[in-house]
This record gives structure tokens, C-alpha cells and sequence, in this order.
């Protein structure tokens, strides 16, 4: 599939099959965040991979019950490594460029299980501290985002988007 048909399939999946992701599957997933971006190539992120089912309800609960993290059979926690960057870039390096660099490695992971076949929605709203508890994770390590992952049991349609006229501004 070309990348152009790859962004049009990506969907936000919220329900998912009872079937497991593969391990060779997930590891081209975490090989393709590996390969996003990233400021001074400093890859300040960390990525927790969530397989165990009480690791993933936890972070349903964390999200403010988006139960769909617990359905799904793996959920990739990406969190900021502020130390990486900041050692390089000072505070913006740590409040920013960390954000952005565990943000592309999302995306890029997002991209991955679409082209494989499987589904993952963004997750933004949550408690962070609920889930530096569920993941184990330092307090140096700010979540950003959850992508629960998995084969879809839902195929949602496409939704609307703004016209470019609306958000694009020529110079």
C-alpha cells in the first residue's frame, strides 16, 4: 500500500478483535517509532509496552475509563525522557522537543499497525499519575500519549476534516 492509501485507511479503532498481535508484528511497529525523528537525534522518549491484562485495565481506568485500552491485546504507553533532551537543548529541550520527539514516535507506530493490518486509536486524556503507577514508570518519564493496538472489530467510517482553506495560511 502507498503512503497516501495508508493515511486514508487509518481509522480511530475502538473496539477490538479477540485475536493477539503478533510478536513479529509488534516489533516492526516498535522498530517504525524507533525510526521516527527526532530532535538532535537525542530520542528522548521511552515506550512501555502494555501486554498483561491488569496492566492494561489500569490504564483503562487511568484514561477515565476508556475501556477499549483493556480490550485491546496490547497498548503502547509513550512517555517524554526529558534528561535526553535537556542535556542538549536546556528547558525547551525539556518541555518541548521531548513532547514532540514521543509524539512522531507515536504517530509513526500508529502508521505502522495501520499498514499491517491492524487497528489503534490515539489516547490523550488521562490521569498521569494513575498511570506512571500502572507502567512502573519514573516520574522523569511524562506520559503523552496511550495506543492500544490490535485487529479491529469495528471498521468506523471516515470522519470529517476541515477544509485546508480553513487552517492553511499562505505566506
Amino acid at each position: 500500500m502507498d503512503y497516501f492509501e495508508l493515511i486514508r485507511r487509518r481509522r480511530s479503532v475502538r473496539v477490538f478483535a479477540r485475536k493477539p498481535v503478533e510478536d513479529a508484528k509488534l516489533e516492526q511497529i516498535l522498530e517504525a517509532a524507533r525510526a521516527a525523528p527526532s530532535a538532535g537525534n537525542l530520542q528522548a522518549y521511552e515506550i512501555y509496552v502494555a501486554r498483561r491484562p491488569e496492566v492494561r485495565s489500569a490504564l483503562a481506568a487511568a484514561a477515565l475509563g476508556q475501556d477499549f485500552i483493556r480490550q485491546a491485546p496490547v497498548a503502547l504507553v509513550f512517555c517524554t525522557h526529558a534528561a535526553r533532551s535537556s542535556s542538549r537543548y536546556g528547558e525547551r529541550g525539556s518541555r518541548l522537543y521531548t513532547v514532540q520527539d514521543a509524539t512522531i514516535a507515536c504517530t509513526f507506530a500508529m502508521l505502522a499497525a495501520t499498514a499491517l493490518g491492524l487497528g489503534s486509536v490515539w489516547v490523550g486524556a488521562f490521569r498521569d499519575e494513575e498511570v506512571w503507577r500502572a507502567i512502573g514508570s519514573p516520574k522523569g518519564h511524562q506520559p503523552v500519549a496511550i495506543l492500544p493496538i490490535g485487529y479491529p472489530g469495528e471498521k468506523p467510517e471516515p470522519t470529517g476534516r476541515r477544509p485546508l482553506a480553513e487552517f492553511v495560511h499562505w505566506l
